[in-house]
């Protein structure tokens, strides 16, 4: 009954699932993304990103944050941290797949900067440009530091 279960659980490892191994929690890190990291804007998302020498079981990790200041109650701004998980999770697939290809790996921030609640499809497209802003920049750091290529 137990291999059964294993088995299971081994199966349920998908493209789309967003695991805790995926979340970045390290102070250090956090603060080195803040201070040494590029950023850009795609309303209503600032987005923070650095390059990272660690290699994982995933390619990316990513920080959530809904400030405080534009949203007092914690039930909106959790809500609106379940709405941007669940955009990430569907959509993570586009960064992925690149930064697989070119065996690189990535922590980046996505900070609701917005001062209002957006309704999912809006938050997705939003991410979804995030995603691909944040594949351009790190190929212009990538050729930038790869001349040769």
């Amino acid at each position: 009954m137990q291999n059964i279960l294993a088995i299971g659980r081994k199966m349920k490892l998908n493209k789309q699932s967003f695991r805790k191994e995926e979340s970045l929690k390290s102070n250090k890190v956090i603060e080195m993304l803040f201070s040494k990291g590029n950023s850009f804007l795609v309303h209503p998302f600032k987005v923070n990103w650095l390059l990272s020498d660690t290699k994982g079981k995933y390619p990316a990790r990513i920080l959530l944050s809904v400030s405080k200041k534009n949203f007092r109650k914690a039930v909106e701004r959790n809500h609106i941290k379940r709405l941007c998980r669940e955009a990430f999770r569907k959509n993570k697939h586009l960064l992925y797949d690149y930064l697989n290809e070119r065996a690189i790996s990535c922590n980046f921030s996505l900070v609701y900067i917005g001062r209002k609640q957006e309704d999912y499809s809006v938050v997705e497209k939003k991410i979804i440009a995030s995603l691909k802003r944040l594949i351009s920049e790190i190929e212009l750091i990538a050729d930038h530091n790869n001349p040769t290529s």
